[in-house]
């Protein structure tokens, strides 16, 4: 994992460059700092985003037909590497037979990648054997990866793009953008084709050959006999297999025995699943860390001491029965008793029974206000293109519990000690939901238009995937030298879960915390995590109150609009 940047731009003859060569050396400049994590220019290749090696390789290309000479281009690839795969380190961008690879990924499918190497070396041994742009093509296509220059199916690494202008004749691909920016306007790369530039044409456009990684009508459509409850799946055999090509083989970065696995953990369903199967396949010795935030949000203590004088009666019961729960002598400050929080340590309970000998670092990550206000606006650059409020609430949520500064406690009653969690991959729950069932929007659909509508809001919800949220979370939680993994999100459980008859996955006729889900619950209930198998769905930002901090705006609303 890593960032990668690339930038081209014909060479300007005379004044063509004046007006934009100034601004182009300096947004390069930021590009590789961001890419690296260097948080200024005296800091520049300091790495948090790629902390073991950073390089750049320069080059020149032109059309060599003497008949019809074409203008010279100057290209610059750029990586900062974090090592997470392979025995050694290796130098990014990776050259071999002349070509020159920028890699940002992992690969844990499509192409065999032993334990001792490096998955960007075999990926740029497996291109040079291609002997045309149709094996290029199909290398790629095998991928489960980001890959230059495209990205994987699911989005699940940030790719970003800013295509040549008039006024600024540059082709920049990144990682990470360079911040608001006049100059310049990034927009996410597609996930539905292998994206390649043709040097005749490039202040026009960027050109594309399909591939065959579609994700389009892989609903199981088939109704006719419903069972009267769920059967069929009981082994998270797929999701287990997952988790393990995801947390072994890691590289050690700390001492023995400290943590290398940490999972976003708020003690639903998903994140739990998640910590379990990771506990299955990492040493028992090690820790694992549970990264739990939660907000000082100022709102929010407001209404909890005077209430809202505006709340429904529907509302104000609610939050009746969120203070008696937030009341229980909870191990925690009160400013920080958010609904992830006393969730999560009632799960870390169940944990801790099931898994005996495994060492469960809770880390409490505890953020002050002002602290949130402080870098809220890095958050906003770090999280370009994405400009919603919603965006904002959600990236200050992964962007202080990825960062696992906190403090822990060796048990229940004891004091908390300082902790900052060392572990360089992050596991996520993310993606159940659009596989399983789990938002309110299917059990509506199913109340309006039957199981032919709950299947086509199923459908729905895969092919969105690409373009949700992932590149934004990427973007966030490497910029602590961190690499997210989605065991949900690997192409073998989405295919496998995408194809399984919709009435096999949830049933909209239950209630919310049996019939969303009701697969998964099912397997976790045959886990033995009875409590996480009847949690109810809550949204990150508002478990751990991240969200409207200072007001009431909608979600959807741009920042601009504050």
């Amino acid at each position: 994992m890593c960032g990668i940047f690339f930038s081209l731009y014909a060479e300007p003859s005379g004044t063509d460059a004046e007006g934009w060569k100034e601004p182009f050396d300096s947004i390069c400049d930021r590009l590789r700092q961001l890419n690296t994590g260097a948080r200024s220019r005296s800091l520049i290749y300091k790495a948090e985003k790629g902390p073991d090696y950073q390089s750049s390789v320069v080059t020149g290309l032109s059309n060599e037909d003497p008949q019809n000479p074409k203008p010279i281009f100057n290209a610059e690839f750029f990586g900062a590497e974090l090592h997470l795969r392979g025995d050694d380190a290796v130098q990014q961008p990776h050259r071999k037979d002349g070509n020159i690879l920028c890699w940002n990924g992992e690969i844990f499918g499509g192409i065999e990648v032993s334990a001792q190497e490096n998955d960007g070396v075999r990926l740029v041994e497996e291109l040079s054997r291609a002997k045309d742009s149709d094996g290029v093509v199909e290398v790629l296509g095998r991928l489960e990866g980001p890959i230059y220059f495209s990205r994987d199916p699911l989005g699940r690494r940030s790719l970003l793009i800013h295509i040549p202008a008039l006024d600024f004749p540059v082709l920049f691909i990144s990682s990470v953008s360079a911040g608001l920016d006049s100059n310049i306007s990034f927009d996410e790369v597609s996930t539905e084709s292998i994206h390649y530039v043709d040097l005749e044409t490039l202040e026009q456009e960027c050109l594309t050959a399909p591939w065959d990684a579609t994700l389009a009508e892989a609903i199981g459509r088939s109704i006719s006999q419903l069972p009267r409850f769920t059967t069929g799946f009981e082994s998270p055999i797929f999701l287990d297999e997952s988790t393990y090509l995801q947390v072994r083989d890691i590289p050690r970065s700390g001492p023995e025995k400290s943590a290398r696995v940490s999972v976003l953990f708020s003690g639903g369903i998903d994140s739990t699943v998640v910590a379990y199967l990771a506990h299955r396949h990492t040493p028992l010795a090690e820790p694992i860390d549970l990264l739990n935030v939660g907000f000082e949000n100022p709102r929010k203590l407001r209404v909890q001491q005077v209430g809202n004088g505006g709340a429904t009666p529907t509302r104000q019961k609610k939050r009746e029965r969120a203070a008696l729960e937030n009341a229980n002598a909870l191990p925690t400050e009160p400013s920080y008793r958010v609904p992830d929080r006393v969730t999560g340590l009632q799960e870390l309970e169940e944990l801790r029974k099931l898994c005996p000998g495994r060492a469960w670092n809770f880390v409490e990550v505890n953020v002050p206000y002002d602290e949130c206000q402080s870098l809220k606006q890095k958050v906003e650059d770090l999280m370009l293109p994405s400009r919603t409020v919603m965006d904002l609430s959600l990236a200050l949520a992964l962007y202080f519990a990825a960062r696992g500064k906190g403090q822990i406690r060796s048990s229940p009653g004891a004091n908390p000690v300082p902790y900052t969690s060392p572990a360089r991959v992050v596991l996520s729950g993310l993606g159940s939901d659009e596989l399983l069932g789990g938002y309110g929007r299917h059990k509506s659909a199913y109340n309006a238009g039957g199981w032919p509508a709950v299947i086509e809001e199923l459908q729905l919800e895969i092919d969105r995937i690409p373009t949700r949220n992932l590149g934004r979370d990427d973007r966030i939680i490497s910029s602590h030298g961190k690499e997210t993994r989605h065991p949900f999100l690997s192409l073998d459980v989405v295919n496998f879960l995408a194809r399984l008859p919709v009435h096999h996955k949830l049933d909209p006729r239950l209630d919310v915390g049996a019939g969303d889900k009701t697969l998964l619950r099912l397997v976790v209930r045959k886990l033995g995590l009875v409590e996480a198998s009847c949690r109810k769905k809550r949204a990150m930002q508002f478990g751990s109150h991240s969200a409207r901090m200072d007001g009431e705006k909608k979600g959807d609303a741009p920042l601009d609009d504050q």
